[in-house]
């Protein structure tokens, strides 16, 4: 027999449709075919940037000192290595929520489509980021120490904690398998160069504050098109993007 109410009817499943379709999204992790490496531990997803949870990677502009006490740039090649392992290939990201240090940005458990081993933990495996988890015990503890007691990757050599680099904190612990205490001084000056290079499509300077520690600013930044951008010879850091400055 023919509906009464053949309008009301198809508005009812349309309701339902919409239902099981936000139904869906929500047991779903988010998705995306062509994910966007940042950093070492910065994924684009779409609209949604990730910050991999539990993990602190060497900035792109960071400078390390390798087993054969040459400079290079771990920054780089720490994206580099998360670039490797995603592969091209789809990823899905658990999505943790904002993430506080950075309000623009996601915390995220992000893993390739088809492993079992997340992005987050493979990169603490293979030393190209320190676990990082300020409010409990991380969960990358046995990676970390697994990685250091190897010198893979960043522990061959020596460098600073990315948290203390991004902060410009000169005097803080050296951490690697090759540091030596017989060249602190020397060590130092390489891990913060006075002329830091650019890093490819990185054209954003920073400069610390001298009263940072009384302000609460890290620091300013210029963009090209600032006035003050061409007497900035000597920056304290390099960016990619405004987004990775504020």
């Amino acid at each position: 027999m023919p509906s009464r109410h053949p309008i009301r009817s198809i508005r009812s499943a349309l309701r339902l449709t919409v239902l099981l379709a936000a139904t869906a999204l929500l047991a779903n992790p988010v998705r995306a075919a062509g994910p966007i490496v940042r950093d070492a531990n910065t994924i684009q997803l779409g609209d949604v940037t990730y910050r991999l949870d539990g993990v602190d990677a060497p900035e792109l502009d960071q400078v390390c000192i390798d087993d054969h006490a040459d400079s290079w740039s771990c920054g780089v090649d720490a994206r580099d290595q998360l670039t490797r392992l995603v592969g091209g290939h789809s990823i899905h990201c658990d999505d943790l929520g904002p993430d506080k240090a950075h309000r623009k940005r996601h915390l995220g458990l992000c893993t390739v489509e088809g492993e079992t081993v997340s992005l987050n933990q493979q990169v603490i495996r293979l030393g190209f980021a320190m676990n990082f988890q300020p409010s409990a015990k991380s969960q990358f503890d046995k990676d970390q120490a697994a990685a250091r007691d190897d010198r893979k990757g960043i522990w061959k050599g020596c460098f600073v904690a990315p948290q203390e680099f991004r902060l410009g904190k000169k005097d803080g612990a050296l951490l690697g398998g090759a540091c030596r205490a017989d060249k602190d001084r020397e060590i130092r000056s390489v891990l913060f160069p006075q002329d830091l290079a650019m890093p490819p499509r990185c054209s954003i300077k920073g400069k610390f504050a001298v009263r940072a520690r009384v302000t609460g600013n890290v620091g300013i930044y210029q963009l090209q098109g600032c006035r003050g951008y061409p007497t900035l010879t000597q920056p304290d850091r390099w960016f990619c993007s405004e987004d990775d400055a504020a």
